[in-house]
C-alpha cells in the first residue's frame, strides 16, 4: 500500500484520515475532496455525501464490498478495483492453501522444526490426498478460471456454480451451491462478497461435502457460516478447511484457531510484493485516467456508466 501512497502523494494533493472519517476534515477540505484512494475501510453512503465534489473511489483490491458501490452509481461517483494483476496470485494461493489442507503439510514442518522427527521418527501418514478429489469451484470469475486451470495439472475432476454458465467454460456446470456440493468432496470458494452469497456455504453445504469434504476459502469471509463450519469441522461433518479469508478480519474464531483439521492464513492470497505493486500501479493508473483523460480503466459494475462531468 505504501508503493500507491507515494505515487498518489508525487501527482495529486493528498490528506490521510484514519477510517475514513471526514469529521477530521474542514469544510474547506471537504469541498476540494475530489477522489478517494481507500484500502480495507468502509466509503459509505454517508461519507459520500459528507465530500460534495466527490467524482472517483479508486479501490485496491479486486473485492469492493466495502465501498457502498450501488449508491455511488446513482450518485454518479465512479468506482474502480484492481482486477486481473493480483488474479494469478490468488490463484497460486489456492492450489497451495488446498495441498497444505489435504495432506498436512504445515503440521509436517512443525513436526520437524520442534525436533520430533528425529527423536520420535517418521511424521504419520496423511490421512487426506488430493488424489481422486473431485473438486467444485464457487465462483468462476477470472480467479476461479485461473484456479481451474492450475488443477487441470493434477488430474481431479472440475465443476463449478456461477450465477450463469460460463462461455467456453469446458467443466460441469451445477445450477445451485448445493448441486455442486452434492456432486463433489472438494470446494474452493472464490465468491465475491454480495447479498446473494452471504453465508452461501452454510451447514447445507458442508454436509453435502461429506466426511470426506474439503473447504477452501480465498474469496471472501462473510460468504461462509462460521458457525457452521466450525460445528462441521468439531463434528467430522467434513474432513478439514483451509482458509485466508474471514468474516471479522483480523478476529478469528478461537474455535477455529483451535481446530486441528483447519489450516489458516492471515489474508494473504495477493499479498506479495510483485502482485500489490502491480495493483498500486493500477490504483493509481485509474486515478490518473479519470483526472487527465475522464474515463476509468477498470470501473465495477454498479458504476461502469458513470461519466466525468465537462469530459
Amino acid at each position: 500500500m505504501r508503493h500507491a501512497v507515494e505515487q498518489i502523494e508525487a501527482e495529486f494533493a493528498t490528506r490521510q484520515i484514519r477510517a475514513g472519517d471526514v469529521a477530521l476534515l474542514q469544510n474547506e477540505e471537504r469541498e476540494a475532496v475530489r477522489a478517494i484512494a481507500p484500502h480495507m475501510i468502509p466509503i459509505t453512503a454517508e461519507l459520500m455525501d459528507a465530500l460534495p465534489n466527490l467524482e472517483i473511489v479508486a479501490s485496491f483490491g479486486v473485492g469492493y464490498d466495502s465501498v457502498d458501490a450501488a449508491y455511488a452509481g446513482r450518485s454518479g461517483i465512479m468506482v474502480t478495483n484492481t482486477p486481473d494483476v493480483l488474479t494469478e496470485e490468488v490463484a497460486d494461493t489456492a492450489i497451495a492453501l488446498l495441498l497444505n489442507t489435504v495432506r498436512g503439510f504445515n503440521r509436517a514442518e512443525q513436526y520437524l522444526r520442534n525436533g520430533r522427527w528425529e527423536r520420535e521418527g517418521s511424521f504419520p501418514l496423511s490421512a487426506g490426498t488430493l488424489r481422486g478429489r473431485t473438486v467444485g469451484i464457487f465462483g468462476m470469475g477470472r480467479i476461479g478460471q485461473a484456479v481451474a486451470r492450475r488443477l487441470e495439472g493434477f488430474d481431479v475432476s472440475i465443476a463449478y456454480h456461477n450465477r450463469r454458465p460460463v462461455e467456453g467454460a469446458g467443466y460441469a456446470y451445477y445450477p445451485s451451491l448445493l448441486d455442486l456440493a452434492q456432486a463433489v468432496d472438494t470446494l474452493i470458494n472464490v465468491a465475491p462478497a454480495t447479498t446473494e452469497t452471504r453465508g452461501a456455504v452454510n451447514a447445507d453445504v458442508l454436509a453435502a461435502l461429506g466426511p470426506s469434504g474439503v473447504l477452501i476459502n480465498i474469496g471472501r469471509g462473510s460468504t461462509v457460516d462460521e458457525n457452521a463450519l466450525i460445528d462441521a469441522l468439531q463434528r467430522g461433518t467434513i474432513f478439514a478447511a483451509g482458509l485466508d479469508v474471514f468474516a471479522n478480519e483480523p478476529s478469528v474464531p478461537e474455535a477455529l484457531l483451535q481446530a486441528p483439521n483447519a489450516v489458516l492464513l492471515p489474508h494473504v492470497g495477493s499479498a506479495s510484493q510483485h502482485t500489490r505493486q502491480a495493483m498500486a500501479d493500477l490504483q493509481v493508473a485509474n486515478l490518473r485516467s479519470w483526472f487527465e483523460g475522464g474515463k476509468a480503466l477498470t470501473p465495477v459494475p454498479e458504476t461502469v456508466h458513470v461519466t466525468r462531468k465537462g469530459s
